[in-house]
Order: structure tokens, then C-alpha cells, then sequence
């Protein structure tokens, strides 16, 4: 089971001296799901999505580029700029326990950097779009992940903007490059998935809670250092449910009722599993209550995502 967590990137992790399993741990493999399923999301937002070969082929590239590649980027630059908050929280992490040297990082850095942004040009090429819509995507979310970790900004100092920045790197941008890939990236999806982000934002403040001794200790303002671990898990429950009831208004305002129930319906479980977990106690039961919670969350996403796209929301700009 260790083994496992170890090349998943999860926290408990056991060592190991395989490099190629070191650097599979820095992209933190269990990270690329939400942004894979925010492409999926995104190709069935369009309405335009087949199930023909070619679109399946670049579904998966998309897929690549979102996960392994820009998100493992990310992972990445954030081990290598959080690498005295690990050596706190979790020591055994590839940088602080030394078994990968700054140097091989960084190139790993520039790797997944370029790869992605390749596999994006290479998008917008196979989709003919006279503005490259997915690389300027791919360029804009490095970015963002770039002064998330990276000072002098480094947004994840404050628990606010740093997790919303978090939020819609997981929720929106994949979704976003989904959609115009296979179809029109409308404004009214865009603000729409950028709304959603506020439910993301809750989530990222989960993650927070393994981190409190080491933020607190290097003055990061996390929502868990900010507020105290039992209110932040009380925003953190909010904020998921607030912006989902708000995604079920606008179901209903757009004449997606059946979509709208459906939505209701994986809300509460995930109500039940915030009681069970997140607000009893969530720095020992983050872990149980992502793994319960969140796929009602993501389902959520899809069913909101397929009633986008029998909408007048996907026709034009």
C-alpha cells in the first residue's frame, strides 16, 4: 500500500532510490483526475464531441496534455518552490530527503513544460483554429501554476486567492480547452466554470489541512493557519455547496430541470460525507472524505457539463 501512495504522490509515502519513480511521485499521479475529467466535461459542454477515432485520439491528447503533462508541471514547480515547507510536513517527499537533486528537477520542470505546450499547438493544428486557442490556454494556466508556487507573488500564501487560482486550474481551464477543442468556447461557459471554480476553491482548502504545521511555520496564510482547522473546514464545506446550488439555478434558469434534480441528487451525499468526515475531523480524514465525497462532485460536473452543451450556452460568443 505504501508503494502504491508512493507512486501516486499521496502523503505516508515510502522511499525509494528509482529515479524514474521519483519523478513520478513529484507529478503526484492522483492529482491528473479532476483535470482528465475536466476535458471530458469540456468535449461534452461543446455538443459537438463523436465518437469517432479522430476524436477519441485527440480526447486522449488533451487528456495527456491536462494531466501528466501540465498538471505533473505543476506538481512538479510546486515541489521544488515548497521544498522547506516538506522538509516539516513531509520530510520523506523526493527533494527534502534528497533523493533527487535540484538539478534533475528542473529539468523535469522544463520537460513536462514544453511537452505540454507542444501536445496544445499540436491541438489546435488537428481542430484548424485560425487562433490557437489551446496553447494560449496551455500557456496561461503554466503561468498561473508558475506565480502559484514561484515568489515573488506565490498566490498560495494567501489561503483566498491561492485556492480559488487552484480551483479553476482544476476545474475550468481543462474544461475550457475540452470544449474548444471539439467546439466554441462561449463567455457565458467561461463565467459559468469560473463560478464553478468557487466549489474547486473549497476543495483545494482540504489539501490544506496536511500542510498547517509547515505553512504556519513559514507564515503561509492557508485558510487552515488563517481561521483555525475547525472554521476552514466549515468554508471549505460551504463553499463546495454554495456554488453547486448555485450551478442548479442556473440548470433550472436554462430549462435543464431533469439536469437540475440530478445535480440536487449528488449534492447530498456529499453533504452526508462532509458531517462524516470533513467536519469532524479533517487533517485526519481528508483523505477518507475526498475518496467518498468527490466523485458525487465530479459526476456533478458532467451532468452540469452535458446539459451546457443541449443549451443555447454553446452557440457563439
Amino acid at each position: 500500500m505504501s508503494d502504491a501512495r508512493q507512486l501516486l504522490g499521496m502523503k505516508g509515502a515510502s522511499g525509494t532510490t528509482n529515479i524514474w519513480k521519483l519523478r513520478l511521485q513529484l507529478m503526484k499521479p492522483v492529482t491528473w483526475i479532476p483535470l482528465i475529467w475536466g476535458v471530458v466535461c469540456g468535449a461534452a459542454a461543446s455538443g459537438n464531441y463523436e465518437w469517432h477515432l479522430d476524436h477519441v485520439l485527440a480526447a486522449i491528447a488533451c487528456m495527456l496534455m491536462s494531466g501528466p503533462l501540465l498538471a505533473g508541471y505543476t506538481q512538479t514547480i510546486n515541489d521544488y518552490y515548497d521544498r522547506d515547507i516538506d522538509a516539516i510536513n513531509e520530510p520523506y517527499r523526493p527533494i527534502p530527503s534528497g533523493a533527487i537533486s535540484l538539478g534533475q528537477v528542473r529539468l523535469q520542470i522544463w520537460v513536462l513544460l514544453l511537452s505540454g505546450l507542444a501536445v496544445a499547438w499540436g491541438l489546435d493544428q488537428w481542430a484548424q483554429h485560425t487562433t490557437p486557442v489551446l496553447f494560449l490556454l496551455a500557456i496561461g494556466g503554466s503561468f498561473v501554476s508558475f506565480i502559484y508556487s514561484a515568489p515573488p507573488l506565490k498566490l498560495k500564501q494567501n489561503g483566498w486567492i491561492g485556492n480559488y487560482a487552484l480551483g479553476a486550474s482544476y476545474i475550468a481551464l481543462p474544461w475550457w480547452a475540452g470544449q474548444a477543442l471539439f467546439g466554441q468556447l462561449t463567455w457565458a461557459t467561461a463565467l459559468l466554470t469560473l463560478a464553478y471554480s468557487l466549489a474547486g476553491l473549497g476543495i483545494a482548502v482540504v489539501n490544506d489541512f496536511k500542510s498547517v504545521e509547515g505553512d504556519r511555520a513559514l507564515g503561509l496564510q492557508s485558510l487552515p493557519v488563517a481561521f483555525g482547522i475547525g472554521p476552514a473546514s466549515w468554508i471549505s464545506a460551504g463553499m463546495i455547496d454554495l456554488f453547486q446550488l448555485l450551478m442548479v439555478a442556473v440548470l433550472i434558469a436554462i430549462g435543464q430541470h431533469f439536469a437540475a434534480v440530478l445535480l440536487v441528487l449528488l449534492i447530498v451525499p456529499q453533504i452526508t460525507f462532509q458531517d462524516i468526515w470533513l467536519l469532524r475531523d479533517p487533517v485526519a480524514y481528508d483523505v477518507k472524505y475526498q475518496a467518498s465525497a468527490q466523485p458525487f462532485l465530479v459526476l456533478g460536473m458532467l451532468v452540469t457539463a452535458l446539459a451546457i452543451g443541449h443549451s443555447p450556452l454553446t452557440q457563439g460568443m
